[in-house]
């Protein structure tokens, strides 16, 4: 094998690749909070005892749970527009990510919510709080303590995925790994570097919310 590693081809690109770098930090850091925003309204509806809200929310987390990302994906940006709804493509590929981190959330944080026990609920009505109060005061932060190793796993999952929507063109950083590979053919080194990106970002995500739990959790310290 005679192929020799020629990095410094990369160098001409590096406003694309740290464009693409940030494009996707800012996707992931609105998905995850409008992802868990609507996991949580989701649980809200899952939890409910009527059964029009539990009945809807089911069927939107089974559609996204068990449906491909990319359908998902494409459907907003291709399908909409029949409908007249004209997005972007980021507009597209961000209402996607938040559409699917919101199913899957939604079912995380039923669980938490599940796990509640009842001598909390007990108490919360005992001190004259509302069920509106007693679900934002008392159930949702308890919840939100218990699955929230599995809430951050999910959101780096879903940033890790948000590569796909480099296919409807949004120029987050797999977009400009396409774009370089395309102008100078050196795939290897490319590739290798945009993995890496991807690695530093799933890193600094763990650690951050490694960092917001530590002082949003105090019971997680001791983990």
């Amino acid at each position: 094998m005679d192929y020799q590693l020629q990095f410094a081809e990369l160098l001409p690109y590096t406003n694309e690749l740290l464009h693409g770098f940030w494009t996707t930090i800012w996707l992931m850091l609105v998905t995850t909070l409008l992802g868990c925003l609507l996991g949580i309204l989701g649980a809200a509806a899952r939890s409910s005892r009527q059964a029009l809200p539990r009945a809807v929310a089911g069927m939107y987390v089974e559609l996204f749970r068990n449906t491909p990302f990319i359908v998902q994906l494409f459907f907003v940006f291709f399908g909409l527009p029949a409908l007249g709804f004209k997005l972007s493509a980021i507009e597209a590929g961000l209402l996607a990510l938040i559409i699917n981190l919101g199913a899957y959330s939604t079912e995380i944080i039923r669980a938490g919510i599940q796990a509640t026990p009842s001598g909390q609920l007990e108490a919360a009505r005992t001190l004259g709080l509302s069920k509106f109060q007693t679900f934002f005061r008392v159930v949702i932060p308890q919840a939100l303590e218990r699955i929230y190793p599995a809430l951050s796993s999910q959101c780096i999952i879903v940033m890790l995925g948000s590569a796909v929507v480099s296919q409807i063109s949004v120029e987050e950083l797999t977009f400009a790994a396409n774009f370089i590979q395309s102008r100078n053919f050196r795939s290897f080194e490319v590739y290798l570097v945009t993995a890496l990106m991807y690695l530093l970002l799933a890193i600094g995500m763990r650690q951050l919310f490694r960092l917001a739990g530590y002082y949003a959790f105090p019971r997680l310290r001791r983990n």
